[in-house]
């Protein structure tokens, strides 16, 4: 069930990519000089979906990445809870074992309180 819902995502988000990519064929010249647009030093030139595309990867990398740092608090509280859980389990695991009488001595039950019936 989870590979048909995949391959009916994956599978038109292709066709759209590659519809995209045909449609969007032709060079452009990216320049990295604010200076001189006419004769640029740091020019590139690509098709155009190429840099659509490539620039839709980097919003989606920085997007990532800038929610990740702002979760930052988030993930350092869920591990303090985490080792204060932790530490609670081992302090009953700890309290439980003390608590248990040793095998050689006579475990006696204490008398149900007055006014109480037995469930058992």
């Amino acid at each position: 069930m989870r590979k048909f819902f995949t391959a009916l995502v994956v599978i038109p988000l292709g066709v759209v990519l590659v519809v995209f990519a045909v449609a969007n064929r032709h060079l452009v010249t990216v320049s990295f000089d604010p200076f001189n647009s006419t004769d640029p030093s740091v020019a590139v030139t690509l098709p155009l979906f190429v840099v659509i595309i490539a620039v839709a990867i980097a919003g989606v990398v920085a997007g990532g990445c800038a929610t990740w740092f702002r979760q930052r608090r988030w993930r350092r509280s869920a591990r303090q809870h985490e080792a204060d859980a932790n530490a609670a389990r081992a302090q009953l695991a700890d309290l439980r074992a003390s608590a248990v009488p040793p095998s050689g001595h006579d475990a006696r039950r204490l008398p149900a309180p007055v006014g109480e019936t037995s469930r058992a």
